[in-house]
């Protein structure tokens, strides 16, 4: 999530109890894997939109084992 000012080794704060919003930033589990997206909500579709454009946006589908770990609220970035 470089793209969207988030390096490796910075730490971030996870906020497990909010509901997400169109725009949030997340940590998703997705088929076996994290992830760190963007939310976008449409009606009855969820996307996991990327900070790079370089990659797609992924489609949520009653087929993937999803679930929304926790909203990003905070990051404390790494200086050294």
């Amino acid at each position: 999530m470089q793209d969207a000012g988030v390096y490796d080794g910075d730490i971030l704060i996870i906020d497990k109890s909010l509901e997400p919003r169109n725009g949030d930033m997340a940590v998703c589990f997705v088929d076996g894997e994290f992830t760190i997206k963007y939310i976008k909500i449409e009606k009855d579709i969820v996307w996991l939109i990327p900070a790079n454009d370089s990659y797609n946006p992924i489609k949520i589908t009653e087929d993937n084992d999803f679930l929304i770990w926790g909203i990003v609220t905070y990051s404390i970035k790494k200086q050294r």
